[in-house]
């Protein structure tokens, strides 16, 4: 994650998990699965395209996962993708989700 990000607060909501840089909200929509999570959807809005927001968003999103003991169920490609190139958060993703990421 850039240095930039680490002290940007991560929002939990009902529904989602948000961050604000420079008063534009990034976004991952989620589900509650149980004692699981599914991320759904991540969304970044253009102002801060190219910055590493939505990586940032996702990064704080698993560990705030990892610290509440909840696994992920990984839906949203961009997710997927994150986790394909971030292997070490494979960790959270219980087995039979981990075979759909590669």
């Amino acid at each position: 994650m850039k240095i930039e990000f680490e002290n940007t607060p991560l929002v939990k909501t009902e529904s989602r998990f948000e961050m604000t840089v420079d008063g534009h909200t990034a976004f991952i929509d989620y589900a509650v699965k149980g004692d699981k999570i599914a991320l759904i959807h991540t969304e970044s809005p253009e102002e801060l395209a190219g910055r590493g927001v939505a990586a940032a968003l996702v990064e704080k999103t698993l560990v705030w996962l990892e610290e509440n003991g909840i696994e992920l169920i990984p839906l949203c490609p961009y997710v997927r993708k994150f986790l394909v190139r971030n292997t070490e958060w494979q960790r959270i993703v219980p087995e039979p989700y981990k075979s759909k990421l590669n």
